[in-house]
């Protein structure tokens, strides 16, 4: 339907202050960084172009290179394991078992907390001295495994990333009311064909919320994986030895040291690797579909 002068109108007058607030809060910035990303400037002293030495820099700097494996691994284990986790546990309730509403608001209550106050939760639970996972080793018997779990190069890290990818509730809440948006009679069908619950949950649920909700909770997860701050800076504060420092938190400590460029520049990286991820996330969800088109298109 062609759109006539008349109408373009309101749907300007409609659409302006949302692009204008998507101009002033992200195109400008955004556009600001990538401009900063290539100077020398300590925000004081007048800032001079300095080419793409910001990125030769930071492709040199190995705890730079760490903090991208990080992000990256942080971004693949939110979207392809705590989100599957999510998925099983909405699909699990939407049954509604018993207790399922006891269960639900378990799993979320973690997100209605900070996330400052879970790090700090957490930080209490690793000490090496007073730690309850410590203790709870030594009243098992296993002593000898005890460790400085946030203090050590072999741990610190695993032990950042595992405690976080159990919290669950966000995106089984986002599920779960996809789930209920699905009509009964897609199971009340397969349920008369013999189906059990486990081939009802892959052949009708799963392929029914794959491009709406689960779609939308791998790309969440994968972009807040890549954008962890407050748990590393709060537990370990990138250390032993940088293993589990993050690109936000090497940006963080660069504006410290009033290095703009560069961390201009670790912005700039963190923007094209969550464009990457998005896309390729989005591929990966659709392949099937351009799959099946030629299959049809071929017979």
């Amino acid at each position: 339907m062609k759109l006539t002068r008349s109408d373009r109108s309101p749907l300007i007058a409609f659409l302006a202050p949302a692009l204008a607030i998507m101009l002033v809060f992200f195109v400008i910035p955004v556009i600001y960084v990538i401009v900063v990303s290539f100077l020398k400037w300590n925000g004081i002293s007048a800032p001079a172009f300095a080419n793409v030495t910001n990125f030769l820099k930071l492709f040199k700097d190995k705890s730079f290179v760490r903090s991208v494996t990080n992000n990256i691994i942080w971004a693949l284990v939110a979207g392809f394991i705590q989100v599957p986790l999510a998925m099983v546990m909405a699909i699990i309730l939407s049954r509604r078992p018993r207790g399922w509403k006891f269960f639900r608001t378990v799993y979320f209550f973690p997100q209605v907390i900070s996330g400052i106050a879970l790090a700090t939760l957490w930080r209490a639970i690793y000490s090496a001295d007073t730690g309850l996972l410590n203790g709870l080793l030594r009243a098992l018997g296993m002593g000898d495994k005890a460790r400085d779990w946030l203090g050590t190069v072999e741990t610190a890290f695993p032990a950042v990333l595992i405690y976080w990818v159990f919290y669950v509730g966000y995106y089984m809440v986002i599920m779960m009311a996809d789930i209920s948006t699905i009509d009964s009679a897609y199971y009340e069908a397969a349920t008369l064909d013999g189906a059990s619950d486990f081939q009802q949950a892959i052949y009708i649920t799963i392929p029914l919320i794959k491009k709406t909700s689960l779609l939308t909770c791998v790309t969440l997860a994968s972009v807040l994986g890549l954008r962890q701050f407050e748990q590393v800076y709060m537990l370990t504060n990138g250390g032993p030895a940088n293993t589990t420092s993050t690109m936000v938190l090497y940006m963080y400590k660069k504006m410290q040291d009033t290095n703009y460029g560069m961390a201009s520049a670790t912005a700039a990286i963190l923007i094209v690797v969550g464009v990457i991820f998005i896309v390729c996330i989005r591929a990966l969800f659709t392949a099937d579909e351009r799959t099946g088109g030629k299959r049809r298109r071929g017979a």
